[in-house]
């Protein structure tokens, strides 16, 4: 059974990202990593998690050219965002954040590809975000 996060823990969250580079990078690699690993849902909840606790959602639809109001409705509980959208707002998000990932695969694990290998991603600052 999966329980709603309430607002005084997502106002936890988001006050935590916005003073914590190491904690926003790590919410936004456990986005990715969830989206990788075939967790949609929860990859969708923890990006909209850290968009809303860093540049928000306004700022995101006049970056990537695209309504607020369709942010909103994709990273929705009942949202379906493309991969080319999703993938063009993670892109956006690791450079204003100034991380990169790289994929690698993994032997252990509990969530694997169909050749037996998990993913892994790993972080690395950019040299620009210094």
């Amino acid at each position: 059974m999966r329980m709603a996060l309430t607002k005084d823990f997502r106002q936890t969250v988001q006050a935590r990202a916005r003073r914590n580079a190491a904690f926003r990078e790590g919410l936004l690699s456990e986005a990715v990593e969830s989206l990788l690993s075939g967790e949609v849902a929860l990859g969708k909840e923890l990006l909209r998690d850290y968009i809303n606790a860093t540049i928000g959602f306004p700022k995101l639809a006049g970056h990537i050219k695209m309504h607020v109001k369709t942010l909103h409705q994709m990273f929705g509980p009942r949202g379906n965002p493309t991969a080319g959208n999703l993938f063009r707002i993670v892109a956006y998000l690791l450079r204003v954040e100034g991380v990169r990932f790289q994929v690698r695969s993994a032997r252990a694990g509990l969530h694997k590809h169909k050749k037996g290998r998990p993913s892994s991603v790993r972080t690395k600052r950019s040299a620009s975000a210094a």
